[in-house]
């Protein structure tokens, strides 16, 4: 059994019922929406026509929220292939809605949980229909199981030629469209005016849209849902924190044969790695919504999820860091190079496992590249390398070979950074929302800047400056040229509208 949603729009005439509807049966914060009614206009005065599309969580047979969900809290019900959520279990991380092809999850800021239509579960239990297909005055809305080739969403999928949201997505979306105008289903495509039909554009993504971006000719949205970028600044800090930390315990096993001695070879590593660590995870546990549940991922994980295989990560990291300088402590110097090399594969997993986490965010296409792996260890490169001529008043590094070394591990990871940041924003991308992101990632702004070229350009100017000349001073440039581009990757992937 498969319940889903035929959205015939022969019938619907754009009348809002249904989502007042699902606002007064669910509660629905004001400002948020778990189903809404698009507008889009196509044509030119006096030839024009204005399409709905009823937009809202499609209950995918391959849900990706329910992937990622760290603790559990997104459950396909295997009785009705309902999206369910419990609401109680949510830590707020909103991963879930990354997640999301289709913008269908909202956080309420109340609750500090995420919420999206779960097809009125408590009325289906119930023998009853969804609210919003009581109310339809025109049945546009016709709810049931698609399994079923008796019933009526069955026999009308079978009948006329439907259409899915971003099928190249690949989630099987059960949530069916009869006579919608395609370029609603589009994200994107059509123009966004400044200003809506009967209200202001939500200012919750106020970056104009990219001029290179080609847009389907005389198409407008005139009404739509607005959504808040989710993941922000401390994102883009946990990134860099995370890659200080993995990069140091990287090149803790080379630094001998850099001719790096003294403090700066036998403790600052470790030390650096366990700090950073340790910032990265009050970054990640500040970032939740419900921060207090954080040690729900421990006691009700979802081993699916790289949130999940992140945590073990980083625990395992931080348990084998302890060890190496307990060793040190200890005075057993070959053990601690051992366990040097053991932590060697952990640093590289701290430092990649994002890969794999933004790879399930299948609504975030920018950030799905098979670059961002190698790119992510390069960064950790330049962090630990940063990291350790960081310590170099306080260190003494030993001797110029040492400084040498790390130099030239500091300007090659910088240069492949700035490599592989270019591939992301200038090479072709193999979806639209992927080159939709690409676009914004050159054109958002940090203070009036424009990010991506500020952080590039301190990193190689800053960078390659000073490391030539003062490069106990050259960690300030790269890391802060790192945060700034990581700023921009963040945000720009979340400004391409996704309904």
């Amino acid at each position: 059994m498969q319940y889903g949603f035929l959205m015939d729009h022969r019938r619907c005439i754009g009348c809002h019922a249904c989502t007042v509807a699902c606002k007064a049966e669910n509660d629905v914060p004001v400002g948020s929406f778990r189903t809404w009614v698009k507008y889009t206009e196509v044509g030119r005065f006096p030839s024009v026509r204005r399409h709905f599309a009823i937009l809202r969580c499609n209950h995918c047979t391959k849900a990706p929220c329910v992937t990622i969900c760290p603790v559990t809290a997104l459950d396909k019900r295997e009785q009705d292939g309902i999206v369910d959520i419990d609401r109680e279990a949510c830590i707020g991380c909103r991963a879930c809605m990354q997640a999301c092809p289709y913008d269908a999850i909202y956080l309420n800021e109340d609750s500090g949980s995420v919420e999206k239509c779960h097809y009125c579960a408590h009325r289906v239990e119930r023998g009853l229909e969804p609210a919003c297909v009581i109310v339809c005055p025109e049945q546009a809305i016709v709810a049931g199981d698609l399994h079923d080739p008796a019933s009526k969403i069955a026999r009308l999928v079978a009948e006329h030629p439907t259409l899915v949201r971003r099928p190249e997505q690949g989630t099987e979306p059960n949530v069916r469209y009869l006579d919608v105008a395609p370029v609603s289903l589009q994200p994107g495509r059509a123009e966004r005016p400044p200003t809506y039909i009967w209200s202001e554009v939500p200012p919750t993504k106020p970056e104009p849209w990219p001029e290179s971006l080609e847009l389907a000719p005389d198409a407008r949205t005139v009404l739509d849902a607005g959504h808040k970028v989710q993941w922000g600044w401390p994102v883009a800090l946990y990134l860099v924190t995370k890659g200080l930390g993995a990069g140091a315990a990287i090149l803790a096993p080379f630094l001998g044969l850099m001719g790096v001695g003294g403090f700066a070879e036998r403790w600052l590593p470790e030390l650096a790695a366990l700090a950073f660590t340790g910032v990265t995870t009050f970054l990640l546990v500040e970032d939740l919504h419900r921060p207090l549940k954080f040690l729900t991922l421990l006691t009700r994980p979802n081993t699916r999820s790289w949130l999940v295989k992140g945590a073990w990560i980083l625990m395992a990291f931080t348990f084998v860091t302890a060890a190496v300088l307990l060793a040190h402590w200890r005075l057993r110097d070959e053990l601690a190079a051992v366990l040097r090399w053991i932590n060697l594969p952990l640093g590289l997993a701290a430092a990649g496992y994002t890969a794999f986490l933004f790879a399930q965010c299948e609504g975030r296409d920018l950030w799905q590249s098979k670059l961002l792996l190698p790119h992510l260890l390069a960064q950790a490169v330049l962090c630990g390398a940063a990291a350790i001529l960081a310590g170099e008043p306080l260190a003494r590094l030993g001797g110029d070979p040492g400084r040498t070394g790390l130099v030239v591990a500091l300007l090659a990871a910088t240069g492949l950074h700035v490599l592989l940041a270019f591939r992301e924003a200038f090479a072709a991308h193999s979806t639209e929302n992927a080159t939709q992101a690409a676009a914004f990632l050159t054109r958002v702004r940090l203070a009036g800047l424009p990010a991506f070229h500020l952080g590039l350009g301190l990193g190689v100017l800053g960078t390659g400056a000073l490391a030539l000349t003062l490069p106990g001073l050259s960690w300030i440039p790269a890391l802060t040229g790192l945060y700034v581009y990581k700023w921009a990757y963040v945000r720009a992937a979340q400004l391409p509208p996704l309904s």
